[in-house]
């Protein structure tokens, strides 16, 4: 039997969240960069980053659980108690350079199981879907020192098909999405201005903000960089955008697809092919942010987590706590965080979840404190309000 004191210990955590040793923000820099990467649909954390040291994982997850490493299509180790699912190859080389932090059992306060009410209170960062009608992040860039601020036109990105709520709000941001379409020849483009800079000058400033931001995006020859999965193409895209001088610091990217109720495991399933591409998106908006990447963090969220059984269709139902991912070169990284609630029948939340033991906005409000250093107080009464019971994590950034 391994109680929990033990399995801390192996997951690396033993000093818990809290007691983590503080590193203070140089509020001079200017060139700090955040991506947040939302997984819409509810990511299985129990299989993105398998608890392999659980005497109980093999049992509770009969049909799904990922085999130990050193076995064929085994996990990727990191420590003795947690290891990666073998798709995330790229972001376990991360964790070695320590650039990743995994976090586990970890939820936002939202304890039912409706996609829409739970990427609704993730966005809005309240403790209720609904609860406020701007995005966390957006209120959060109000917060932001005056250097990171000074000569940004748009201070956050969504690379994705609408603005998403995370990003609504008073501060200026932009949104870019790549087309399906044929693009339009320059003759058009031209004489479309024209009309507009003598007819309607309301028309002509967003026709010129949105190409500005199509040739933000865009590669050399006029098409969407980064070719391949469509995800690492938004990520490319991301990365020219904070690259920009004048451009956004924060990004803000949508991944669809994580609802696995059906056919989750195999390397033909879309679980195993949404990793990879999560994977492969993760190195492209490194690679494109070159030296920038050293000063990056990047946030992977998703809305809760799926049941610890598999049903009966080879998948997974909606559960609560999942995983997160924190990585970048200003992460201080090669750490599992986890207070581990155990699989056991009565360790489960509801009786067929992996209990939340740790909070979501812990890990946002650092990110936003110590990367971005926005004030404690502006996080507290206005980007996260009412949530005091979630204390900013200490020591998960570089001082650089």
């Amino acid at each position: 039997m391994v109680d929990r004191r033990q399995l801390l210990k192996s997951a690396g955590a033993a000093a818990g969240f809290a007691a983590l040793p503080s590193i203070a923000f140089a509020a001079a820099e200017t060139d700090r960069r955040l991506v947040v990467i939302l997984l819409r649909g509810a990511m299985d954390g129990l299989s993105a980053a398998p608890p392999i040291g659980d005497p109980d994982y093999e049992r509770a997850r009969t049909g799904l659980a990922i085999a130990r490493p050193g076995s064929a299509g085994g996990a990727l180790g990191l420590n003795a108690m947690f290891g990666l699912n073998p798709a995330l190859a790229g972001l376990h080389g991360r964790y070695g350079a320590g650039e990743l932090v995994v976090f586990h059992a970890i939820a936002s306060p939202y304890r039912d199981r409706s996609h829409f009410d739970g990427q609704n209170l993730l966005e809005n960062g309240s403790a209720q879907p609904y609860g406020l009608a701007d995005g966390w992040l957006n209120r959060a860039l109000a917060g932001l020192p005056g250097q990171a601020r000074a000569g940004r036109k748009e201070l956050g990105v969504a690379l994705a098909p609408a603005m998403p709520l995370m990003l609504r709000g008073a501060q200026p941001v932009t949104s870019w999405s790549p087309s399906i379409l044929p693009g339009p020849s320059a003759d058009f483009v031209d004489r479309v201005r024209r009309l507009y800079a003598e007819t309607d000058p309301k028309l002509m400033a967003a026709l010129a903000g949105a190409a500005e931001a199509n040739a933000a995006a865009m590669g050399m020859d006029g098409s969407a960089a980064g070719g391949g999965e469509a995800f690492a193409t938004l990520m490319t895209a991301a990365a020219k955008f904070l690259s920009t001088p004048d451009g956004p610091c924060v990004a803000m990217v949508e991944s669809t697809g994580w609802d696995t109720h059906a056919n989750q495991v195999g390397a033909y399933g879309v679980f195993h092919r949404n990793l990879l591409a999560l994977d492969a998106g993760l190195g492209a908006l490194a690679t494109g942010l070159g030296p920038l990447w050293s000063k990056t963090a990047v946030l992977v969220m998703t809305e809760f987590g799926r049941t610890v059984a598999m049903n009966g269709t080879a998948g997974s139902d909606h559960g609560t706590a999942s995983a997160a991912f924190l990585v970048g070169g200003a992460v201080a990284g090669g750490r599992v965080l986890a207070d581990w609630p155990g699989l056991k029948p009565g360790d489960l939340y509801a009786g067929r979840d992996l209990k939340p033991t740790a909070d979501l906005r812990s890990v946002m409000k650092a990110t936003l404190r110590d990367h971005l250093g926005v004030d404690g107080g502006h996080i507290e009464r206005l980007v996260f309000p009412a949530s005091g019971e979630a204390k900013a994590l200490d020591g998960l950034f570089r001082n650089t």
